[in-house]
């Protein structure tokens, strides 16, 4: 199995705890890093828009990437949320297993 970490940001740490508990929960991440808050500049509709974020790191296998990518959507506040997915290109066999393991349904 491929690994990513998908990233993404949410409006505050009560959401971004809830998001990632529900996916871990879910078997869609083996484990999901809320981060500290940041202060986040960007352009949106013609305007360059302020705003504080909290990151989160998710942890899961590039096979589960849709379904976490519309877990975040239906629970998301934002019209256009980040989601990303970075590709692990290596890991310890060991971490690498326990991820497996963790995100296998069933």
């Amino acid at each position: 199995m491929s690994h990513v970490l998908v990233l993404t940001t949410l409006p505050d740490r009560d959401a971004a705890a809830a998001l990632g508990r529900s996916l871990v929960e879910a078997r869609l991440a083996a484990c999901v890093c809320v981060g500290a808050p940041v202060q986040s500049i960007y352009h949106w509709r013609g305007s360059i828009e302020t705003s504080s974020e909290v990151p989160l790191t998710i942890k899961t296998g590039a096979d589960l990437f849709d379904a976490v990518a519309a877990a975040i959507r239906a629970a998301h506040p934002y019209e256009l949320p980040e989601i990303l997915a970075v590709p692990v290109c290596n890991g310890t066999p060991d971490y690498l297993a326990w991820l497996d393991a963790e995100t296998r349904l069933g």
